[in-house]
């Protein structure tokens, strides 16, 4: 049997997800109808000096791969062989008895340049054989990124797709009573951790989008009482405006390339989308406004468009070329389709569909067919993509007075929903590209 290999990846491939085939004897994960029997792996604590620093090293790697969904991370109390020089092969024949097909097992420290570092090794129990061995360092305060560029190499050489630990998410911040609610700009690590505001709450922000080749995200603040498309450096906090457009403007996403950015403005009850050059400023319209045109989101080669329309009397999804010819409708199903997100992997788009009073989550193909709803709830909205295309964040209201929005995330087949933490209420997730 093979890690998440050709018998255990078939399934996903019918419901959409058509995921390189790992190559490992021995390991294997499962889905059956909607569930996935995760891998079973053993990560003993990290060797090194500082018992603190490598409890908390190993806490992150256990954490981000037992929360794919994909790993199993077994108990340390039942293991049996303890790891006392990672350049030793385990012995094996102490890993079988417990269940673990794979093991992991690392040291972390201080290097004498004062950065730290983290080097790790992963086997296949059953084969007996090392899969990867790989060291890294950072600066003491990416300590976090160590943790998780080894969870990303484990994932990668086990389940055949690229791993999406080493990754931020940009969101809005909610505090204050519904009625007067606070929001900021936010980013944080993708596990909850390292929150930073960007904004300070004294104009509303909405919509934050990554850039997919720099550190860039943005996003839309009201300057008195209109909208304006911004652009922020994440390294720098260097802050402009895009362009002063006349009526409002809606749902700012960068292209492929980083080059252009496509919206929606308004006017007169409308809207059509528009499409502007970073390097020129230059505009062109890609859509008229004789319907409300809104929520365009590129294909990852840049050469397609998806976009939600009421053209046809109702809110639904369309998908036209990147000069705005040959648009068509692509959703026919019961209710209305909105913000529509093409996958990084270009195979399916995702929406928020409300129907009969739910709003789900959904994903379907590019030409509208295998049509899938993932979740559904109260109001769900804003669903994003994890950058290897395997899980969507989306956020979710509670009902009432108190009531609030809260981020989620959620496996492609449906499976291992989650809350994702933040400090407060968190809406509007936008995830990012993987850092270098």
């Amino acid at each position: 049997m093979v890690g998440l290999g050709a018998a255990a990846l078939a399934p996903l491939t019918a419901l959409g997800w058509s995921g390189r085939v790992a190559a490992q004897e021995g390991l294997r994960g499962t889905q059956r109808e909607g569930t996935i029997a995760p891998i079973p792996i053993a990560i003993p604590v990290f060797l090194g000096e500082d018992e603190r620093f490598v409890s908390e090293m190993t806490g992150v790697v256990t954490a981000d791969l037992e929360r794919s969904g994909l790993f199993r991370p077994l108990d340390p109390a039942s293991f049996i062989d303890r790891v006392r020089d990672i350049n030793t092969p385990p012995r094996f024949q102490d890993w079988r008895p417990i269940g673990a097909q794979a093991v992991v097992v690392g040291r972390a420290g201080r290097a004498s340049d004062g950065r730290y570092y983290a080097e790790f090794r992963l086997y296949d129990v059953l084969s007996q054989r090392e899969l990867v061995a790989k060291r890294f360092a950072a600066e003491a305060v990416d300590w976090r990124r160590l943790a998780h560029r080894v969870a990303d190499q484990v994932y990668e050489r086990l389940t055949g797709e690229r791993g999406y630990f080493d990754t931020q998410i940009a969101f809005i911040d909610e505090t204050g009573p519904k009625e007067r609610r606070r929001k900021r700009l936010a980013i944080m690590d993708q596990d909850g951790a390292n929150v930073r505001l960007l904004t300070q709450g004294n104009e509303l922000v909405l919509t934050p989008r990554f850039s997919p080749t720099a550190q860039e995200v943005t996003f839309l603040q009201y300057v008195g009482e209109q909208p304006r498309v911004q652009l922020m450096n994440l390294d720098t906090g260097h802050r402009e405006m895009v362009g002063n457009f006349p009526g409002m403007t809606f749902a700012p996403r960068f292209s492929p390339d980083g080059q252009r950015i496509v919206m929606s403005i308004g006017e007169g009850g409308a809207s059509g989308i528009v499409e502007m050059d970073l390097r020129s400023r230059q505009t062109r319209r890609l859509t008229q406004m004789v319907a409300i045109d809104t929520g365009p989101c590129y294909s990852p080669d840049g050469r397609r468009i998806v976009f939600e329309s009421d053209r046809e009397g109702t809110q639904q999804l369309h998908v036209m070329n990147a000069d705005g010819t040959g648009a068509r409708r692509i959703s026919y199903g019961e209710g209305r389709y909105a913000t529509p997100v093409w996958s990084p992997r270009g195979d399916l788009i995702a929406f928020t569909k409300q129907t009969g009073g739910s709003f789900l989550i959904g994903v379907m193909r590019p030409d509208g067919q295998g049509e899938r709803i993932l979740t559904e709830g109260y109001h769900n909205e804003g669903p994003t993509w994890s950058p290897n295309g395997r899980v969507v964040i989306f956020f979710r209201e509670t009902q009432g007075a108190s009531g609030g929005p809260s981020l989620f995330s959620i496996d492609l087949t449906g499976y291992n929903e989650r809350r994702v933490q933040t400090p407060a209420f968190g809406s509007d997730p936008a995830w990012g590209p993987l850092r270098n």
